[in-house]
């Protein structure tokens, strides 16, 4: 196992990797809207989701990867009336083959933001 690291996404905040690469394959921690490098969260369902998925982004370009490489997401949501909103943001982000997904309303997450997501990807 080789732990993938990257100053381009939020740092952990627990006893965890920001994401793990084993053969082939990258598995991403959750990552939360969190600017880097100055530890602000945009307010509002759009901004913070295009923030989540631009650090996604980041962590897996750290692993050598793409967004094209991802195949399966998991999607936690504070509250599904923001769904179509995130849904927008998400479709910006991935062109073509849309990766397999999970997407589930959840009570609180992460220094209450409205968004968090993990991914795998294959090299």
């Amino acid at each position: 196992m080789k732990p993938i690291t990257t100053n381009n996404a939020p740092a952990a905040i627990g006893p965890y990797s920001q994401a793990i690469e084993t053969g082939n394959t990258i598995y991403t921690s959750g990552v939360i809207p969190v600017e880097p490098s100055t530890g602000d969260i945009p307010e509002g369902a759009k901004a913070q989701a295009d923030q989540a998925l631009k650090n996604l982004s980041n962590l897996l370009k750290a692993a050598g990867v793409t967004m094209d490489h991802v195949v399966k997401t998991t999607v936690f949501i504070k509250n599904m009336e923001d769904f179509s909103t995130i849904n927008e943001v998400y479709a910006a982000y991935f062109k073509q083959n849309y990766p397999a997904r999970s997407c589930v309303e959840v009570a609180r997450l992460p220094k209450d933001v409205l968004i968090e997501i993990e991914a795998v990807a294959i090299k």
